[in-house]
């Protein structure tokens, strides 16, 4: 089945291992809005050489490690994105400077007072750009084969991009999906 009907904020969009797209190869994509207008999420696991203090030096202390501005997508690189997973307990819906996308995660305004907010929360991760797709163009790439959607963890927000979130989100699902976090990607390699 190649639709959008189980894309939703909050979900991950995990690259397929024969995606070559060189924005999105081997990728994890937390998806933050789906609506009729399009889809726009953020790519959970490309960490850049730049850090959040030299782009957002008020919140470059709190950003979870490594304190790199990730590369959240193609689009837009020079629009910062701010992800948080809320402490237990904490709803991100009465938190000032906060919009809720699912459960404990939630959109961060970086005008906002980051002393304010950084007590409610487990860790907050910081992008630039994002991904964007056309109404209609999303569901395309699922039924290309370019996405596999799957329910996403509030850990994978603030995951150490050293621990090879891919494999680990493929894995997860359990068979066959598990499988694929082993694929080479060009099966010519194997």
């Amino acid at each position: 089945m190649g639709s959008d009907a189980d894309v939703e904020p909050g979900t991950l969009l995990v690259a397929a291992p024969q995606l070559a797209d060189r924005n999105f190869r081997r990728t994890v994509v937390y998806v933050i809005h789906h609506r009729a207008e399009g889809t726009l999420g953020v790519v959970l696991n490309r960490p850049s050489e730049v850090t959040v203090h030299e782009v957002l030096p008020k919140w470059g202390q709190h950003a979870t490690e490594p304190q790199s501005l990730f590369v959240g997508g193609p689009v837009e690189q020079r629009t910062a994105i701010c992800l948080a997973t809320l402490r237990a307990g904490e709803d991100t819906g009465a938190i000032t400077g906060m919009v809720g996308v699912r459960g404990p995660v939630g959109l961060v305004d970086l005008d906002g007072d980051p002393d304010a907010l950084v007590p409610k929360t487990r860790g907050l991760r910081f992008f630039a750009g994002y991904a964007g797709w056309e109404p209609g163009q999303l569901a395309g790439e699922i039924e290309r084969g370019d996405w596999i959607v799957v329910p996403a963890l509030p850990d994978d927000v603030i995951a150490d991009p050293g621990a090879e979130l891919w494999g680990r989100v493929l894995r997860r699902q359990g068979p066959p999906l598990a499988f694929l976090a082993t694929h080479p990607g060009d099966v010519r390699l194997n």
